[in-house]
């Protein structure tokens, strides 16, 4: 294969060069296309392709349901790491030894508190107040408690900064949940490992104590390592986006919260469940809703069924599926929403239409059973999710930054008015 790419405008032809990844990705390097061509742009609504940089944090192949990160699969880690361990992985780009994990640890766990004022913002929030914007404005917030700028050319500063925000994160998740649920915001406990102490911190009663259930550490553990990075979507676009303008990590990382919030981002686990309300409000039928999910005249559309990405299979659903059935088994939960929902899963799995087109449910699909099992709220989900993705979202913003990457500035193509004279108010 040549190694430039000729792009012929009104005759004139340009070169440009041609990168190719390590795992054979390539891509046009269009840099200078603007200025060799007289001011010639590319359009790409959507950036589907179109690079925004280079990375070297995961790898995706939707075709052929591939997701790695740091060259390691996400089965494997799924399997055989723990969320910490992955964040560690993701952010400095190799595995720890046993001693840097232990000292990662002991670090988040040293910053695992929360400036007292904090609740003062908190209790400004009314409860009927969407947790998502919560959290948004209280990692936001997290700026005026902690004003010092990160030094990115300091190895310490950074590392400082990235157990920061581990350790105060799970905080404020836990305060959003228990301002919502009328809970007496605490502390965790420094004594457990990090998955469980989100638990305690979220569930834990005033009145008694709180007893670890192995099932549920394991599944949250694994939906937080499943949600860790994927790439370069909308929200870690955002961090990147903001970030590159040199505003600091809390403030990027609100960016990225905000938009996640969406119904075509994060918020589709949500979206999942408020499904199975409306087709448990209209009597449970399944099979009714798989016909009109078939029906292209319905505008019915099926949540947590397929992916924009992975063409053939969400790798990740895949892992989640054996959790949530442990979960559900372990639990013991009779509910007829998740009785639907795994009547619409069985139908998915066996039925030509969906199997041809390959429309399995996603993760989405398995992480909204699992946290509705576990007593979680709808709209805290795409909280859970933040949770999960916030190692992706500081190696992300870390790697833009150590890579001095330039200011984000896309361009456009103008369609609006042309050049026309002013009308005073009175001759309009």
């Amino acid at each position: 294969m040549s190694d430039k790419a000729i792009l012929e405008i009104n005759g004139e032809k340009h070169e440009f060069p041609l990168i190719t990844g390590t795992e054979n990705e390539v891509a046009i390097d269009i840099t200078k296309l603007r200025a060799s061509s007289g001011g010639v742009i590319t359009i790409d609504p959507g950036y589907k392709n179109t690079g925004s940089c280079e990375s070297a944090i995961t790898f995706l192949n939707g075709e052929k349901g591939v997701l790695r990160y740091r060259g390691y699969s996400i089965e494997e880690l799924a399997e055989k790491a723990d969320f910490l361990e992955v964040a560690y992985l993701l952010i400095f780009g190799e595995l720890p030894t046993k001693e840097q994990n232990e000292k990662f640890h002991d670090d988040i766990k040293a910053e695992a508190v929360v400036d007292e004022d904090v609740k003062k913002i908190i209790d400004a929030f009314p409860k009927a107040a969407h947790p998502m914007g919560v959290i948004s404005s209280l990692t936001s917030a997290l700026t005026a408690f902690n004003p010092s700028t990160v030094d990115v050319d300091s190895e310490e500063d950074m590392y400082n900064s990235v157990v920061r925000l581990l350790g105060k994160f799970p905080v404020l998740v836990a305060w959003t949940f228990r301002k919502k649920s009328g809970l007496p915001l605490n502390y965790g406990d420094n004594t457990i490992g990090y998955v469980e102490n989100i638990l305690k911190m979220m569930f834990k009663k005033p009145n008694g104590e709180y007893e670890q259930n192995k099932i549920l550490v394991d599944a949250l553990d694994k939906l937080l390592i499943l949600h860790a990075d994927h790439e370069q979507n909308c929200s870690t676009s955002t961090v990147r986006i903001a970030g590159s303008s040199h505003v600091g990590l809390f403030a990027s990382i609100s960016a990225g919260i905000s938009a996640l919030w969406g119904p075509l981002h994060g918020g589709a686990n949500q979206a999942v469940l408020e499904m199975l309300e409306a087709i448990k409000t209209d009597g449970g039928d399944t099979k009714k809703y798989m016909a009109k999910a078939k029906d292209k005249s319905d505008p019915f559309r099926l949540m947590g069924f397929g992916h924009r990405v992975y063409k053939n299979f969400d790798p990740r659903a895949k892992i989640i599926k054996v959790a949530a059935d442990e979960v559900l088994e372990d639990l013991g939960v009779k509910d007829p929403i998740l009785n639907i929902a795994k009547g619409l899963e069985k139908e998915a799995l066996e039925d030509p239409y969906f199997v041809d087109r390959k429309l399995y449910p996603n993760v989405d699909f398995y992480s909204g059973i699992i946290y509705r099992a576990m007593g979680i709220p709808t709209d805290m989900f795409t909280v859970m999710f933040a949770l999960g993705r916030l190692p992706g979202w500081i190696a992300q913003w870390r790697e833009m930054r150590l890579r001095k990457e330039p200011i984000g500035r896309p361009r456009q193509i103008y369609i609006g008015a042309t050049e026309r004279k002013f009308v005073p108010i009175d001759e309009r």
